[in-house]
């Protein structure tokens, strides 16, 4: 059958593909360590279990409103006011089948075909696609290690055109772990604003960050809070990737047309992983702690010893749980009579060779990079990291 020119135009995940490709390796027997995927290794807190089995022996298994549970709704409400200091009603709050599905139907909502979004580079795989799929048109504004990876009004400025509809901002950031400071979120928010241009914060690995504090651009007044739509989901910090719970907030209109497209797809996410989010959300957050300081721990490991490899450029993260260093330096040299040209060849032979699995930065649109997920024991990073290096010592 002929395929649609939506689906033809999109790529598939790279970052899941590396990681199909390992799993594919290790199921014929051989021993790959996988740095490629962004998913906690940790176990889903027993109490948020226990609240998910709960729900199911009470029968709590039917369908539930398409905007989520109320109980939920109002759980996220508190956590906004409690931790972001934004105030939303439960009308205004959409719990969706995982933080991707909720970033999907803001593209969708927001975005008109030639529309132009603004995207920072180095990016989430999945940002550029979803913005084709709406038929807009992404947009990169490019940044650089020694900036931080983050972009400036002025950055922004040079991109902007009377098309542009939509920026795309993520703090802490996949795939640099770069967190955005008060002042320069203020300022980002100051341009939106006057340009009246709409922003889709996701926040996702807002529990993960090791120095500073998390800030929503949304907070910075009503002008720009009006036209954010604030992404958010129970995947990273509470280590439910597999429950499926996203949320998104934003101003009623937004947030009532988001609902009705959920409603013709995946009406809502399943009814216990809701009740289990309830208990993530005002249960106790000792877990959430725990898992942030492990991180930390693996961070500093990985940063430290990355950064005695030759070639390796790297710059320590803030958040999330990804470093991103520049291998620039060893392009052009061989292996076996091969030469690495790329990063993409580079990760090839890694994952032949060494039996290490991590994602090329091309995949984000930053060639001559490697995005690395330390969520993963600090027995693998280090056999990992061992890899690598002796990889690396046989180059020519």
């Amino acid at each position: 059958m002929r395929l649609s020119g939506r689906v033809r135009a999109i790529s598939p995940s790279p970052t899941v593909a590396i990681d199909s490709k390992a799993k594919e390796m290790t199921a014929r027997g051989i021993d790959v360590i996988s740095f490629g995927v962004g998913e906690p290794d940790f176990d889903t807190p027993q109490n948020i279990k226990d609240a998910g089995i709960k729900a199911i022996e009470a029968g709590f298994t039917k369908y539930t409103p398409v905007l989520g549970i109320a109980e939920l709704r109002e759980a996220i409400v508190a956590k906004f006011k409690e931790d972001n200091h934004l105030e939303y009603s439960p009308a205004q709050i959409l719990v969706s089948s995982g933080a991707k599905e909720s970033l999907y139907h803001a593209v969708m909502t927001l975005c008109e075909p030639g529309d132009e979004v603004m995207i920072p580079v180095p990016y989430w795989v999945t940002y550029p696609e979803q913005v084709k799929l709406a038929g807009g048109k992404p947009v990169f504004v490019e940044t650089t290690a020694a900036e931080g990876f983050k972009v400036t009004p002025k950055s922004l400025a040079a991109k902007c055109t009377a098309n542009t509809r939509l920026f795309i901002l993520n703090s802490p950031s996949n795939p640099t772990g770069a967190v955005y400071t008060k002042e320069e979120l203020r300022n980002l928010a100051a341009f939106c604003v006057e340009r009246e241009i709409a922003v889709i914060s996701d926040e996702i690995y807002e529990e993960l960050i090791y120095e500073g504090e998390h800030v929503s651009i949304a907070s910075f007044g009503p002008e720009i809070k009006r036209l954010t739509v604030v992404i958010n989901g129970a995947s990273k910090g509470y280590a439910m990737t597999g429950w499926r719970i996203g949320y998104a907030a934003g101003e009623p209109d937004v947030i009532k047309a988001m609902s009705a497209l959920q409603s013709h797809s995946t009406t809502h996410p399943a009814s216990m992983a809701q009740k289990a989010a309830v208990e993530a959300l005002k249960g106790p957050q000792d877990a959430v702690g725990l898992m942030r300081e492990e991180f930390r721990r693996r961070r500093d490991y990985v940063v430290e010893r990355l950064s005695q490899l030759p070639g390796f450029k790297v710059a320590k993260p803030e958040g999330a749980f990804y470093v991103f260093p520049g291998i620039q330096e060893l392009l052009g040299r061989s292996y076996g009579g091969r030469v690495i040209e790329t990063d993409l060849d580079l990760a090839e032979l890694l994952l032949t060779e060494a039996r290490v699995a991590l994602v090329p930065g091309t995949a984000f649109g930053a060639p001559g990079h490697f995005r690395i997920s330390y969520a993963t024991s600090m027995e693998r990073l280090q056999t990992g990291i061992d890899r690598i290096s002796e990889f690396c010592s046989k180059l020519a």
